[in-house]
């Protein structure tokens, strides 16, 4: 989901008015704000033309009922037992009853007056048959029992109708198999295509994107250019080939594009780069081709091409064979496609991506990706943008404030506040209020965060040991000097934690030096630290807490220098690839890990021996309310709030502690790095 629009998905992904794939079907891309009417490959209507096939042949066959039966009398059986006593019947073709022939000389029908030679009749089923055959023997008719002769348009209508039945039925599996399964025989190269989107519909703009204005800043001159190309062209300035938005998901990569193209008023193609990959080779090439040429037709416009990685990742690797696999071959068109720009053609390409270290360095050198704009995180004051942008059509409580919400929301993404604000509003009309109020954004970010509350019923001593592992993490949280403030403590069940506790900084942190990490460390070892203070056992529950422990104490000594005797150096990349290092070296970091860790398990268990009145108040106000706010619990520890520390409504982003009993699989807590 992009992060800060109010509406997203109110303007279709839409299918382009552009030419038809001749060979595969229809394009892979997305188009919208194309002028005129949407043209290219018209859609078939089948009814229309079943309905036309239809109305066509009955046409042929009343015109071939006429010509057919045009010169054939229909006469009474009187009239021909009347020929046939005369001897003038020359043959006659005969079908059960029905008899059709010819007269040796023309007769007139008394019935209508009109002279005839050829005729045809019933039989009544009382006629007397044998002397009606010994008659016809002695006049020396020639006999013939065969079908009654039918014209040419008849026997062309009768012929075909079988033959255009099956080409139909043909038809039909195959576009059905397309559709379904993506390609296959028969449908081999196909894609989905949406509807076009027509030129006059309301399409994203800047007003729709909020938090990240400094990436808005980058795209403003790109959309002066489309808009007024003369005013660069005039000092010899070119339009940059493409832009690269590297950032993490959910930050808004896909709805900026779509902003430069709604700013702009031009064209805007739309692709995922997993869309142009087939099983044969040189059907992507061939769709890429297909899609820049579209573009240049209606140009000035955009190509935005999304996950881009998937098919410009670097190449070389041992994924295909040779240089002759299908997303390499898609590759080399791009950069053939991108390279071929003279720059006054008016298009410009936007790729998006989330892993921009694996792009292949063709893709990013300047005449193709000229800039790589990175769309981060916003900060609080972007947050609140967010905020004010998703809460538009959400009617709010008087004591609601975005900039408090945003304060207790670090690290959240433009598509977490957007989850979050549809979330609290769901919450809101399921207990039947007429405004959200900041008690359900509470509630529906610890929802989101820890899961929904369980209902089990632990046994009391169950009750009680989680009870002060939690408080040994709060209490930890509140006696370490620069430590993050606790908001809640819950031993309520919730997810896969049996009892959370949430800390987060009043401000945005972006750099962390080693007092604060060792901090971070000290608190998550808090809880399994305290059930070493009361019942000189460690349990399960610590697992979570040694997975953050062991992540944070491996990047102090293995990625930001915090080791002497390591020293300076990037021993583990965080790209995931192999560290770089002798095993001497990896030996070295894993004892330094485990000597900061030791250091910080000491300290834990020292500080809640020393207070261990303030841990038991903690947990006795645990057992009875089973969860504290921030002013209750510091109150229940007989500690003063930190004085930078201000009222919340709203818990945060737990910041390390989460109890998981008996959780091998369990997740790792997120934890934001600089």
């Amino acid at each position: 989901m992009d992060a800060a629009i109010l509406g997203s998905d109110a303007v279709e992904r839409s299918g382009p008015p552009q030419a038809s794939d001749k060979r595969r079907g229809k394009p892979p891309w997305r188009s919208e704000g194309l002028p005129g009417t949407p043209g290219g490959r018209p859609k078939i209507n089948w009814w229309r033309f079943v309905v036309t096939l239809l109305v066509v042949y009955a046409g042929f066959f009343v015109v071939s009922s006429f010509m057919d039966s045009g010169s054939v009398e229909t006469i009474s059986y009187t009239e021909f037992t009347k020929q046939v006593s005369a001897k003038n019947v020359k043959d006659i073709y005969a079908q059960g009853l029905s008899v059709e022939g010819d007269l040796r000389a023309a007769a007139k029908n008394p019935e209508s007056g009109e002279s005839y030679t050829k005729f045809a009749t019933e039989i009544p089923a009382f006629a007397n048959t044998d002397q009606l055959d010994q008659q016809l023997a002695t006049g020396q008719v020639e006999i013939t029992s065969q079908p009654i002769t039918r014209g040419f348009f008849s026997n062309l209508l009768l012929s075909l109708l079988p033959v255009l039945l099956l080409a139909g039925l043909w038809i039909w599996i195959m576009r059905r198999g397309a559709s379904m399964m993506g390609g296959g025989l028969g449908g081999l190269g196909k894609s989905k295509a949406a509807k076009p989107v027509e030129a006059a519909k309301v399409r994203v703009t800047f007003e729709d994107v909020a938090g990240i204005d400094e990436v808005e800043n980058e795209l403003v001159e790109i959309v002066d250019y489309l808009k007024d190309p003369g005013k660069y062209r005039r000092l010899g300035a070119k339009l940059p080939k493409g832009v690269l938005l590297a950032g993490p998901p959910g930050t808004g990569k896909t709805l900026l594009a779509r902003a430069v193209a709604g700013e702009a008023k031009v064209p805007y193609f739309s692709a995922s780069a997993s869309e142009f990959i087939e099983m044969i080779v040189g059907v992507g090439a061939s769709r890429v081709r297909d899609l820049f040429e579209e573009a240049r037709k209606v140009a000035p416009s955009i190509v935005f091409i999304d996950e881009i990685d998937a098919i410009g990742r670097a190449r070389g690797g041992a994924g295909g064979i040779g240089g002759h696999d299908e997303r390499e071959q898609t590759l080399n068109q791009i950069l053939t496609e991108m390279d071929g720009f003279s720059g006054a053609e008016g298009v410009i390409v936007i790729g998006a991506t989330n892993r921009p270290e694996i792009l292949d360095p063709a893709l990013l050198r300047p005449g193709r990706f000229d800039r790589t704009v990175q769309v981060g995180l916003p900060d609080a004051a972007g947050r609140a943008a967010i905020l004010a942008v998703h809460t538009r059509g959400v009617p709010l409580d008087d004591g609601v404030s975005p900039d408090q919400l945003a304060k207790t929301t670090p690290g959240m993404t433009g598509a977490d506040l957007a989850n979050l604000v549809n979330e609290a509003a769901l919450l809101a009309a399921k207990r039947g209020k007429e405004k959200v109020t900041m008690a359900d954004f509470a509630d529906a970010l610890e929802k989101l965060q820890l899961g929904a509350a369980r209902s089990i019923v632990m046994p009391e001593e169950e009750r009680t040991r989680t009870a002060f592992h939690e408080a040994g993490h709060a209490l930890l949280g509140m006696l370490q000097p620069g430590a993050d403030p606790v908001r809640k403590i819950s031993i309520i069940p919730r997810g896969r934690a049996l009892g959370v506790t949430l800390s987060t900084p009043d401000t945005d942190r972006y750099a962390y030096d080693e007092q604060y990490l060792r901090g971070r460390i000290t608190g998550a070892l808090g809880g399994m630290a305290a059930e070493q203070v009361v019942y000189g056992v460690i349990t399960t529950g610590a697992e979570n807490d040694l997975e953050q422990v062991t992540m944070i104490a491996r990047g102090m000594v293995g990625r930001w220098g915090m080791s002497e005797k390591v020293g300076p150096l990037t021993i583990l990349p965080n790209d995931g690839q192999p560290p770089q290092a002798s095993p001497v070296t990896l030996a070295m970091v894993d004892e330094e890990a485990r000597r900061i860790v030791d250091e910080c398990y000491e300290r834990a268990v020292r500080i809640l021996t020393e207070n261990r009145d303030k841990l038991d108040a903690i947990v006795a106000a645990l057992l009875e309310q089973e969860t504290l706010d921030e002013a209750s619990a510091y109150a229940a520890a007989g500690l003063a709030r930190p004085a930078e520390s201000r009222p919340e409504a709203v818990a945060a982003r737990p910041a390390v502690e989460a109890h998981r009993a008996g959780a091998p699989e369990a997740q790792p807590a997120r934890f934001s790095e600089s």
